[in-house]
């Protein structure tokens, strides 16, 4: 498909480009994109483990008061601060993903639009919205208005 006059200029396909390599880069983006939301999810369970932790301070402190010293000691020594994989707490978790897979992926997605589509972002989502928009229709504008 060749690019359409409304689609602007950033997202539009450069000469040459074929659909597969559109499609290619459509899918290798929705890739990218779904590894952003593991991201995300792998920062919640950092938080969320984090914020559990630091309930155990509670919990060591009512178990005591309540009389249980040795469950309160069984909490704070084997579960306290306790790593979630072996040597790692999740902090350590979330900079390995960053920096090895996480940076891998983006790289590698941006070097193939650099290398294949002159950089260009979402070229096939830019071509779908000019195929499915019903053009002059008020809320199926091409682009914001400048």
């Amino acid at each position: 498909m060749s690019s359409k006059k409304s689609i602007d200029e950033l997202h539009s396909r450069p000469a040459g480009v074929n659909d597969t390599t559109v499609e290619a880069l459509g899918d290798l983006s929705k890739a990218l994109e779904t590894v952003h939301r593991v991201r995300g999810h792998l920062y919640s369970a950092h938080q969320l483990v984090g914020g559990a932790d630091l309930t155990l301070d509670r919990v060591v402190r009512l178990l005591r008061e309540a009389g249980h010293d040795e469950m309160a000691d069984r909490v704070e020594h084997e579960l306290l601060g306790r790593n979630v994989l072996p040597g790692r707490w999740t902090f350590q978790i979330v900079e390995e993903f960053d920096d090895g897979y996480y940076a891998a992926f983006q790289e590698i997605e941006r070097d193939a639009r650099e290398k294949l589509a002159g950089g260009r972002r979402h070229i096939f989502e830019a071509e779908m919205k000019e195929r499915r928009r019903t053009h002059g229709m008020p809320g199926h504008e091409a682009r914001p208005e400048a």
